[in-house]
């Protein structure tokens, strides 16, 4: 094949190739994880990004090199679960602000494409590793650039950088100890070389079921109703607006101007790409109509809401239709499991995303709980080191609302942040305030092992009980009380007063007391609280305080 341009309709089947290679990769992908354990994570959490992605550019009926990466930037941005997500919607997000300005796209305007994308994705990571999929896609991108020149043939330039990929994936283990000691290559810098090796594979005209990217009919509903007299304005009406081009700060506040002129319950959330639009209006074409003025529309959803669950809803339309002025703060946090999840309640956070470290929650889950809070400034409570980054995005995509990301780890930093949190302090210095107090919290978690490996020089066989800190492996036994009670005694010093143990959905009440008894008689001087978690995966989650 001698090919030395990419048109607009090759570029939507590479990218959906890659996206289908990469989503039936991911299983393996995960099974690369450092800590063997059972929750999923980086091949599920880069799936789930490109599959949103890939939804979107199924999607696009107008083929031009502009309409396809808007679908892949906005759809990956707002798709983005997990680090590994965030980290490949933004190199995806760099490589589109490159190739959108191109009709078509040769060696040279790639390699210019993934150095912006590279460039793009180490601003968004505040502390960058060595030795993951940032490490790899810089490696690509600079044989990229180096070869483009002289390989002109697309080809021979894909072959080049692909076998420069791997060579730099298999070095990984090289620059993260870690993963030399687990036997494995950095998990995430695998994940980007299946979504580019099924993009090679589209490029060379494979088949590929591209089945799953048809674009769904559109979830529109209008139901004829004479009882209108509880609510003002009948039909809560959705949609995304994808740009012909970035929207001035005076065209975003006249689109606000005109929606807010023909209904209420505006939350309107916008980037260079997207805007998302949620309206409670009697006019939704009027709506649909100006929108179109913008770009196309994606995602449409009307809902006459005169029509479900009568008493229930028709209260909570009445709620959201009257003028109802802002609180000064609001909190969100995510949570996995009942009993948490209550907690949060019970300490005034607004709204609760089920989630956490066994489906980390999109950009766009946190985007719309953001809009459900009625609040001037909020602060958000990711609780899971792979789930700030989709947090703070959600965070920059904001503009209504002042949005304070508390870098929150594990859920009993999460309920020591909220604890911290003084009405009387401006929201930086609760920021401030909250991470502090969070940081100040010992975390311990109690799961199992989903295969054999090596941590920190101690052999896990599958099935073993694992006890995890902050720091890493602390315990490892066959047994579910010896691990736990090893693992608090890891976490214990001088200074520690409280110690809670939050059992979870597959631990009895009466195992949980157990435990509280023995560590009751071997520390008399601590407090010792044990609390329904209800959470999956971790039989145990520990807070030493």
């Amino acid at each position: 094949m001698s090919k030395e341009t990419i048109k607009p309709e090759m570029l939507k089947k590479m990218f959906l190739a890659g996206a289908k290679n990469l989503e039936v990769k991911k299983e393996w992908i995960n099974e690369l994880n450092v800590f063997p354990v059972p929750d999923g994570d980086t091949g599920t959490n880069m799936s789930l990004t490109i599959m949103a992605a890939a939804r979107e550019v199924g999607g696009v009926e107008d083929i031009s090199m502009s309409n396809i990466a808007k679908a892949i930037s906005s759809g990956s941005l707002r798709g983005a679960r997990g680090n590994s997500g965030v980290i490949l919607s933004q190199l995806l997000r760099g490589f589109t602000r490159v190739i959108s300005k191109e009709e078509d796209v040769n060696s040279c305007v790639l390699a210019h494409a993934m150095e912006k994308g590279v460039d793009t994705a180490y601003k968004a990571v505040m502390k960058p590793k060595e030795g993951t999929i940032l490490t790899v896609a810089r490696e690509i991108a600079q044989k990229a650039k180096e070869i483009c020149e002289e390989t002109e043939n697309l080809q021979d330039f894909f072959k080049e950088i692909l076998a420069h990929g791997q060579e730099a994936l298999d070095k990984t283990p090289e620059l993260l100890p870690v993963l030399k000691q687990a036997g494995v290559v950095d998990s995430g810098g695998q994940g980007l070389l299946e979504l580019l090796k099924g993009a090679y594979d589209g490029f060379l005209g494979k088949e590929i079921d591209y089945t799953a990217f048809e674009k769904p009919a559109s979830n529109v509903k209008f139901i004829n109703t004479s009882d209108d007299s509880d609510i003002k304005f009948g039909y809560c009406t959705e949609f995304i607006i994808v740009l012909n081009k970035p929207v001035s700060r005076e065209e975003e506040n006249g689109l606000k101007e005109f929606f807010t002129s023909i209904g209420d319950s505006l939350v309107l959330v916008s980037d260079d790409e997207i805007i998302k639009v949620h309206v409670h209006t009697n006019h939704p074409g009027k709506a649909m109509e100006k929108a179109l003025e913008y770009g196309s529309l994606s995602r449409i959803k009307v809902d006459n809401m005169r029509e479900e669950h009568e008493e229930r809803l028709i209260k909570n339309a009445s709620q959201i239709a009257k003028e109802v002025e802002l609180k000064e703060y609001g909190f969100i946090s995510v949570s996995a499991g009942e009993g948490l999840s209550s907690i949060f309640k019970e300490l005034n956070v607004d709204h609760v995303i089920e989630g956490g470290q066994t489906m980390n929650p999109s950009t766009d889950d946190i985007l719309e709980a953001i809009a459900k809070v009625n609040a001037k400034n909020i602060f958000i409570l990711p609780n899971n080191k792979n789930i700030i980054l989709a947090a703070n995005q959600a965070r920059d995509l904001t503009k209504d609302k002042n949005i304070f990301v508390v870098p929150t780890k594990t859920i009993p930093q999460g309920i020591s942040a909220v604890l911290a949190f003084t009405p009387d302090l401006s929201g930086d210095k609760n920021l401030e305030k909250m991470s502090e107090d969070s940081k100040a919290v010992k975390t311990g978690q109690i799961t199992y092992a989903v295969r054999n490996t090596m941590i920190d020089d101690k052999n896990i066989a599958e099935g073993d009980i694992m006890g995890l800190s902050d720091k890493g492996l602390v315990a490892v036994s066959k047994n579910i009380i010896d691990t736990t009670v090893s693992t608090v005694d890891a976490l214990i010093d001088d200074e520690s007063e409280i110690v809670s143990i939050y059992y979870g959905a597959d631990v009895t009440e009466e195992d949980a007391n157990i435990i509280g008894d023995m560590l009751t008689e071997k520390y008399d001087e601590l407090e010792i609280e044990i609390l329904y978690g209800g959470q999956p995966i971790y039989y145990y989650l520990i807070s030493v305080e």
